[in-house]
């Protein structure tokens, strides 16, 4: 029998959105620290943090930030993993692979596929070519077959493609933001519901 999916639903700022997702199944949820429409601040949460049970990862999601940005944020707001989604090198990754947080290596696809663990990694995200946009991309290219073992498919996915996407793919993980929004930055509670049904309705 195959693995159950792990599903990350990013991008939460509400107690109502962290609840629906952590009741729904997410097995993480992520908070964006970065510049974006969905940006939260560390003590916010926390406070949200502090309603997620151990079971759950949460993720601090950082863009071309500094080493003492990322670890004073993560280590105000509390969460268990640390997603770097820009231009990080090796020695990044390094200096904060001994400190307790997974780490997570989000990256655009293009022609070149890299291999989960490159970079130290725990996590490795596929994300769309324009990361945040919610553009869906090519799923079915052949040589997507094998980024490693725990890898994330991300970038357009909805309640409605998600299932199309896991069978084609066949990810160990998927992660949205966009796609359960009721506008940019807005969380829909049934949409996150219907995304993670949806993901785990795969054969």
């Amino acid at each position: 029998m195959r693995q159950r999916l792990f599903i990350k639903i990013c991008g939460l700022r509400t107690e109502r959105d962290v609840d629906t997702a952590v009741e729904g199944g997410a097995d993480a949820i992520g908070f964006v620290f970065s510049d974006s429409p969905r940006r939260i601040d560390a003590t916010t949460a926390a406070k949200l943090c502090r309603r997620v049970p151990e079971s759950v990862l949460t993720v601090g999601v950082f863009r071309n930030q500094s080493l003492r940005d990322v670890r004073s944020l993560a280590n105000i707001a509390g969460v268990s993993g640390i997603q770097l989604h820009g231009q990080e090198g090796r020695g990044y990754y390094d200096d904060l692979a001994h400190e307790g947080w997974t780490l997570i290596r989000g990256t655009a696809f293009s022609d070149h596929v890299p291999r989960c663990g490159e970079m130290g990694e725990d996590i490795l995200l596929l994300d769309a070519p324009i990361p945040g946009s919610g553009t869906p991309w090519d799923w079915t290219r052949k040589h997507l077959t094998s980024p490693g073992e725990k890898w994330l498919l991300a970038g357009g996915l909805t309640p409605d493609n998600v299932q199309n996407a896991v069978e084609v793919t066949r990810p160990w993980g998927v992660d949205v933001s966009s796609g359960v929004e009721q506008s940019r930055g807005v969380k829909d509670p049934e949409l996150i519901t219907a995304f993670i049904k949806a993901a785990r309705a795969h054969v």
